[in-house]
């Protein structure tokens, strides 16, 4: 009979059906075969001589069916790294989980490593590398909530070099609410910011007239600012989102949460995106910035080139 025993086992299949069989005191039992009383009680009441499974029979897991639904949904949709996973697991699902639950729960449905779908997803040409300055800017679209008369829009400002990250919520595109944008950027940034990259949009420009592409007049408000703040503002060719597409790669971040979440109105939606931004900005190292976070890296930016800023770098404080 091939049986096989726990590497920790004290008795053997022969001593434990002698164990059954005997009518000895435990206690004598026990010093006849150099084993505890506990090993010998043990083996008194059991009908075999095999050793049972040592797996619990429950496994002890911080998240419930759920949540880890929910984190197996971030890892196939976003292609999550496991510490970008951990970060926004413990922010928003549930602030005791560890990293080598998650793991264990990523492997025990054979996502521990990325597929090769998530790998094509999130591998990406990367840009031509420049020092913190050059700006790209777009408009997310928000979905209406219950207790709004109209829907939103997200205007979202991207640095290049750092990867930091600056939005806003207007009730309009307007020309009126992207020179309100450009105004806060440039007064909350420490950066100094030299350049700016957005599309063909009326907010944003008067390039485009009748369908036709054509110079910029320069009497847009938005040039107009840009102007004033000794800003270049350049323009994808019409047609083009991929030339903007930094920006367009974080509001595929903003989608995901959007289509995740099941929000109550549109305050609870405002506060979750820019709850989110200070997460992305302070807690989510980034590949492309060496595993830093777009705060850390400023900062690194800051000590090598303090040209590119108007004010040193400082960390803010979480949004409640």
């Amino acid at each position: 009979m091939n049986i096989r025993l726990h590497k920790n086992a004290t008795t053997t299949p022969a001593r434990r059906a002698y164990i059954q069989a005997s009518d000895k005191p435990v206690r004598m039992l026990a010093e006849e075969l150099g084993v505890s009383e506990d090993t010998v009680r043990r083996w008194k009441h059991r009908d075999s001589v095999e050793d049972r499974s040592h797996t619990a029979h429950r496994l002890q897991t911080t998240l419930n069916r759920e949540q880890e639904a929910l984190v197996l949904v971030l890892r196939r949709s976003l292609g999550l790294t496991l510490d970008d996973l951990v970060t926004v697991t413990r922010e928003f699902i549930h602030p005791k989980a560890s990293r080598s639950g998650l793991h264990r729960l990523l492997k025990r449905h054979g996502i521990s490593r990325p597929s090769p779908e998530i790998t094509d997803k999130i591998s990406r040409k990367r840009f031509k590398d420049y020092l913190p300055g050059y700006m790209h800017i777009d408009i997310k679209y928000l979905p209406k909530m219950a207790d709004e008369d109209v829907r939103r829009y997200l205007f979202v400002a991207i640095d290049r070099a750092t990867r930091w990250v600056f939005v806003r919520v207007y009730n309009d595109k307007s020309a009126a609410s992207a020179r309100n944008f450009l105004e806060a950027l440039h007064a909350r940034t420490a950066i100094k910011i030299e350049k700016i990259l957005t599309d063909n949009g009326k907010e944003f420009t008067d390039r485009l007239f009748g369908g036709r592409a054509r110079e910029a007049t320069g009497q847009h408000e938005f040039d107009q600012l840009c102007h004033a703040l000794g800003i270049e503002h350049r323009l994808t060719e019409p047609r083009t989102p991929q030339t903007n597409g930094m920006v367009e790669r974080f509001n595929g971040r903003i989608a995901d949460i959007l289509r995740t979440h099941h929000f109550q109105s549109g305050e609870e939606l405002e506060a979750t995106l820019l709850r989110y931004v200070w997460l992305y900005n302070h807690q989510l190292p980034q590949k492309a910035l060496d595993y830093q976070t777009p705060m850390q890296s400023m900062k690194n930016y800051h000590d090598e080139h303090p040209e590119c800023f108007v004010k040193k770098p400082r960390n803010l404080p979480v949004r409640d």
